[in-house]
């Protein structure tokens, strides 16, 4: 009777063991918690997790700096997903900026493209600046190192023939910037984010006037003819109504996007392509800026392969042609 009972019982044990290594668990990287990119993971997870008794994935998100550590996380194994701008994507599957000496990241997957997300320039009225070109000699925050914006703001310097050493820059999270902004500590801060924003709404409505600022004019067209993932934008003025702005704001931007590593199992990658796609009415109401999204825009501005487990599901639902 004994020897009954304890083989019962370690049959019971390695049933739960079995069950227990069936579950997948997965970490989103996203970004600071008051951006978009934190929202759109927890969405995503939320989705993913609804449907546990039949994908048996577990998914939580990770507070991060950024498009560079998502997509550093992705590649070395410490993320499975991230959400990482479309220019930052396009540069580390080429070996391009901050991967320039790795040769690329030849392991970067596509998921899918999420909302567009406009460089955006906040300026404090007192201080003068009008134009990208008033920026010299003032005191600017480009962004957090790590962080997508910081090369987005230094390409827009550059088109516009400003260099680092023209304007007094200051390195910090975007979260920060409207503060010191309305502590008179810097003139002007650069965002790339989805619109409207929370950091934006903040600066605007402080005790400093401010103005966010058009980029556009000479270089900066040229920088949309050369970078293939630039595109020109435009910032409705009704998402700020205390910004000293009349009109909408007319800007570039680039894409959020989705990204995964070619290691990730086909298997999980088609689940939560399939989750967003299938409830893309519900996703697109958490935030005004995925108002915008079709099943068909969120297949533009992917420029590294997408994973096979996301074509599986495109091809199914007819988005892709079969192979």
């Amino acid at each position: 009777m004994k020897r009954w009972t304890v083989l019962l019982l370690t049959l019971t044990l390695l049933a739960v063991g079995c069950a227990r290594r069936e579950v997948t668990f997965v970490t989103i990287g996203t970004g600071g918690v008051t951006g978009v990119y934190y929202p759109t993971g927890g969405a995503i997870s939320r989705m993913i997790n609804l449907k546990y008794d039949e994908y048996k994935i577990k998914a939580t998100v990770e507070s991060t700096s950024g498009s560079v550590f998502n997509i550093n996380g992705v590649v070395s194994g410490d993320l499975e997903f991230g959400v990482a701008q479309s220019d930052r994507q396009y540069q580390a599957y080429n070996g391009l900026a901050e991967w320039s000496e790795s040769g690329g990241k030849k392991n970067l997957r596509s998921v899918f493209a999420i909302h567009p997300e406009s460089i955006t320039l906040v300026a404090a009225e007192e201080s003068g600046i009008e134009t990208i070109a008033d920026l010299r000699g003032k005191r600017v925050n480009l962004g957090n190192p790590g962080s997508g914006q910081l090369q987005n703001s230094r390409d827009v310097l550059k088109a516009a023939g400003i260099t680092e050493d023209d304007i007094s820059a200051e390195y910090v999270k975007a979260i920060e910037a409207p503060g010191l902004l309305q502590d008179e500590r810097i003139d002007a801060f650069f965002y790339t984010v989805g619109h409207p924003n929370g950091n934006i709404k903040e600066a605007t409505s402080g005790r400093i006037k401010v103005r966010i600022i058009d980029l556009t004019g000479a270089g900066i067209d040229e920088m949309v003819d050369e970078l293939p993932y630039y595109a020109r934008s435009t910032i409705p003025v009704e998402f700020y109504p205390r910004a000293a702005n009349q009109e909408n704001i007319e800007t570039v931007g680039v894409k959020a996007t989705f990204v995964t590593s070619m290691n990730v199992p086909e298997n999980v990658v088609y689940a939560i392509t399939r989750e967003v796609f299938e409830h893309l009415e519900e996703f697109k109401e958490l935030h005004p800026a995925y108002q915008v999204l079709t099943k068909e825009n969120m297949l533009q501005g992917l420029s590294a392969p997408i994973h096979p487990g996301a074509l599986r599901y495109y091809r199914e639902a007819g988005l892709m042609a079969p192979e």
